[in-house]
């Protein structure tokens, strides 16, 4: 009686257990959790669109200005005056010293004196002339007595000749000690003072005209054929921060340095108000490549694998499209898309492009509101 009891009491159990397998079985799973989407911000992304892509070989110079003058004495003598400083702004023609011209007066008066005493002689030679005429005309005298007197006057003419050459010269030579600027610009250079006694050749100022610099740079010879006249130039000036400068390109050196296979480039630098001065160091790039394609931030490419390629977010998920690169505009940071994504694609940059492939991403605008 016992042993059946026992042997009962087993086979209930074993149904129940049986029964409560097939009641658990029936239930569904309960699904994992969803995993939130990560949010980035404007900093963390980037939206491929079409814009403006330069690009070109870099250039380095100086910049000079391009209207420079080194006056100089034109005559010995002691300076007498100087009438500009260095800084100080001179006309065309204006008086900006004077040299000792007293021996230079002696010998204009000389010169005149000489030119008077030529001029009478040339008279006095001519009245000859025609009185040795008239004598011929009635039989008085020979032939041989007019054609001398006619030597005689010739020879006076170029006597007067010769006295108004030297005249113009000796006033030419006292014009020089006036010193008058060449063109109109900027003293940058002042050489002499006053007492000072120069010789012909001495440099007394430097004069320059701000208004044009040039851009003396030099590129590297393989890059000559993109390089032209009439490129611009986008370059920064030491000196000049947050301030970017234009020129154009007027000419080209048509050799190349033997040692550094580095051809010297000229480039014309408007300088409206004077805003740059001469002798300082420049960094830029010639516009020699300029077209409109699609373009990516440069840090939004990701390099890891040996196809270039984004991580863009497709349907919400970060994704890796690989993409074919062109052109690089170094100076703005872009980068030529030729294939791979297309325009409005959204593209992760930076620290954002280490979240996993296959993870939830959002991007989310900047908040305007936000003072």
């Amino acid at each position: 009686m016992i042993s059946f009891f026992r042997k009962s009491s087993s086979a209930v159990l074993a149904i129940i257990m049986v029964f409560v397998f097939i009641v658990s079985g029936c239930k569904k799973a309960d699904p994992p959790p969803s995993a939130a989407a990560i949010q980035l911000g404007p900093e963390s992304y980037a939206i491929a669109a079409d814009g403006q892509i330069e690009s070109g070989p870099t250039i380095s110079g100086t910049l000079v200005p391009r209207d420079q003058a080194v006056v100089r004495a034109q005559i010995s003598g002691s300076v007498l005056r100087t009438l500009v400083d260095q800084g100080k702004p001179v006309r065309a023609g204006e008086i900006i010293a004077t040299i000792d011209n007293s021996a230079l007066t002696d010998a204009v008066t000389s010169a005149k004196n000489a030119v008077t005493n030529a001029e009478s002689a040339v008279e006095l030679m001519h009245r000859e002339q025609q009185r040795q005429e008239t004598l011929l005309k009635s039989g008085a005298i020979s032939e041989q007595s007019v054609d001398q007197s006619r030597q005689n006057t010739v020879s006076a003419e170029a006597a007067l000749s010769q006295a108004k050459s030297l005249l113009a010269t000796a006033e030419k030579q006292l014009g020089y000690a006036t010193v008058r600027a060449p063109f109109s610009g900027v003293v940058s250079e002042k050489s002499v003072s006053i007492g000072d006694v120069v010789q012909q050749g001495t440099a007394l100022y430097t004069i320059v005209g701000p208004s044009t610099l040039e851009l003396q740079g030099t590129v590297p010879a393989n890059a000559l054929s993109i390089v032209h006249i009439g490129l611009q130039v986008a370059f920064d000036v030491t000196g000049y921060p947050d301030r970017n400068f234009v020129g154009t390109i007027t000419r080209i050196n048509p050799t190349a340095d033997p040692m550094t296979r580095q051809v010297r480039i000229y480039a014309d630098i408007p300088n409206k108000g004077q805003a740059l001065v001469g002798g300082l160091y420049a960094e830029g790039r010639i516009a020699s490549i300029l077209k409109t394609t699609l373009t990516l931030p440069a840090d939004a490419i990701d390099h890891k694998t040996i196809t270039p390629a984004v991580i863009h977010i497709h349907n919400g998920i970060a994704r890796r499209a690989a993409v074919t690169l062109g052109t690089l505009d170094e100076n703005d940071n872009q980068i030529e898309i030729i294939s791979g994504i297309n325009a409005g694609d959204t593209v992760l940059r930076g620290s954002a492009m280490e979240i996993a492939l296959g993870t939830k991403v959002k991007a989310t605008a900047a908040d305007t509101t936000k003072k």
